[in-house]
């Protein structure tokens, strides 16, 4: 579960990081809105946490364009602005939750949860290439119709390259599906996931794109 944090504050930024990882989810944490909205455009995030006031890109603005793109993801405001009309507006934006600063951590991960659990009631799409069927809310992958038991990594991996399946991925992509930004990667950790799953779904369904990464094999 990856959640992207917008928030300009040093101390405050790296404490609800922090908090955030021991809770178990990759958390990436950017300071400016503009770098914010060209994330968002280029990742897969499953909760965004906004500040409001934020250099380069008002937390507005990235709202705005997020919404305007009909992207799903929910997302909490985080702001020190209290107000009931700052609380309207950013519910009017397209907020999903509103959470005034100073905030207890402990509330934050629920709302989080909350938010998540609200998500998970929208049924993801089934993802379907060739034989292989991948259902993203239930975790479940089939092949002609069989399970096919993977791991928490290769269904990451599995899922990033299902959602573009007209693309290649590079290694690096396919390494932010599985890390949040300043983990330490495992240096093979792609290609022994991209062999585990060959095994697991056919040689051939994953292939190979020299210097440039993997892609799914053509549909007979």
């Amino acid at each position: 579960m990856r959640i992207l944090l917008v928030e300009d504050d040093p101390s405050l930024g790296a404490t609800v990081q922090s908090w955030l990882q021991l809770d178990g989810y990759a958390v990436d944490w950017l300071r400016r809105g503009d770098q914010a909205d060209t994330a968002l455009r280029t990742h897969d995030y499953q909760c965004l946490l906004l500040d409001r006031g934020l250099p380069g890109m008002a937390g507005e603005a990235v709202l705005a364009a997020l919404r305007a793109r009909r992207a799903a993801i929910p997302v909490i405001v985080i702001t020190a602005r209290d107000t009931l009309e700052d609380r309207v507006e950013g519910l009017d934006l397209g907020a999903d939750d509103y959470l005034v600063k100073p905030f207890d951590l402990e509330e934050l991960s629920a709302r989080i949860r909350a938010a998540l659990r609200r998500e998970a009631r929208e049924p993801a799409p089934t993802l379907r290439h060739g034989g292989v069927e991948l259902d993203p809310a239930a975790k479940r992958v089939t092949r002609d119709g069989e399970p096919v038991p993977l791991t928490a990594r290769e269904f990451a991996v599995l899922l990033a390259l299902m959602r573009r399946s007209a693309q290649v991925q590079s290694r690096a992509q396919l390494e932010e599906a599985l890390y949040g930004w300043g983990e330490e990667v495992e240096s093979n950790a792609i290609e022994v996931h991209v062999y585990n799953l060959r095994k697991k779904l056919g040689s051939k369904f994953i292939v190979t794109v020299r210097n440039q990464g993997y892609g799914l094999g053509a549909v007979a």
